[in-house]
């Protein structure tokens, strides 16, 4: 399996800045971490890592290229839950991810509920959820199959950090081979979930994995909060079964991964070793 890195390794620094320390670091891949529609103004003044979906996606693939490294995933984190609107990420933007990924060659779009922002959105119930967040997912996933893309939900929300809530998204878009799931080791245990009971429920849709491990700090969060975005400690040096995950999943033959971490580069190389250690 493949260990890359997020590309948010500097502050305020643009891609290319990114993934020239993600190279000089020692790894050969990294996902397109953030995407906007339209022009980003920080984006072209070079002081954030985003990617315009509107771009050409062969000008970014060629970005990579320079550097000798390989893009995993397009990050698509929508906000599937709340009303749709034209300046709330959803359904248009993750339809415009899988159209840059295809032509380039990435296999994988991820995207997520996220918790939701409107009380609206926090007063439906499970069956309302799961409906609003497949029904966001229904034409995206059809254009996803035609295209040769998959589309991969990432614990990242009150729906996708547990089993039921997953299950029943792919009950309701009939189980199609181009849905799959993006496991985040930290968001899902942070949610509530063991992620090893994830692995094992699910693991011949996980396709790709966001690796982080937490530490004690975060328990009374545990349920409360979903999502945790980086982490700042190593793999192996917080309290989730890392170890469990990977045994369920080492025989896989998940391609890619990506350490969601924020730190150094011996930091990084700590996690990756512990990684490989678990046979990933």
């Amino acid at each position: 399996m493949n260990i890359g890195l997020f590309l948010l390794i500097k502050p305020f620094a643009g891609v290319e800045d990114q993934v020239k320390i993600a190279k000089e670091w020692g790894f050969e891949h990294a996902d397109i971490t953030d995407t906007n529609a339209g022009g980003s103004m920080l984006g072209t003044a070079g002081f954030s890592p985003t990617v315009s979906l509107d771009d050409n996606p062969f000008d970014v693939k060629r970005l990579f290229d320079k550097y000798g490294m390989t893009i995993s995933t397009v990050c698509a984190h929508a906000n599937l839950l709340d009303p749709s609107k034209p300046s709330r990420y959803g359904t248009h933007e993750v339809m415009k991810a899988i159209r840059f990924a295809s032509a380039i060659g990435v296999k994988d779009v991820i995207t997520t509920d996220n918790e939701p922002s409107t009380e609206w959105a926090e007063n439906l119930s499970f069956d309302q959820k799961t409906l609003i967040i497949a029904e966001k997912l229904y034409e995206p996933v059809k254009m996803a199959q035609d295209m040769g893309v998959r589309v991969l939900l990432e614990n990242h929300g009150p729906i996708t950090d547990t089993i039921e809530g997953l299950s029943k998204i792919f009950e309701l878009l009939d189980n199609p081979p181009a849905l799959g799931i993006n496991l985040d080791s930290g968001n899902c245990w942070l949610g509530g979930t063991d992620p090893v009971e994830v692995a094992k429920k699910f693991k011949d849709k996980i396709h790709h994995i966001h690796w982080k491990d937490l530490g004690e700090e975060w328990v009374p969060k545990r349920g409360k909060q979903f999502g945790a975005g980086f982490s700042t400690i190593a793999m192996g040096d917080g309290i989730i079964d890392i170890k469990g995950v990977c045994e369920v999943l080492k025989d896989q033959n998940i391609e890619n991964s990506t350490l969601e971490i924020v730190g150094d580069q011996e930091l990084m190389q700590k996690s990756v070793d512990f990684l490989r250690s678990c046979g990933i």
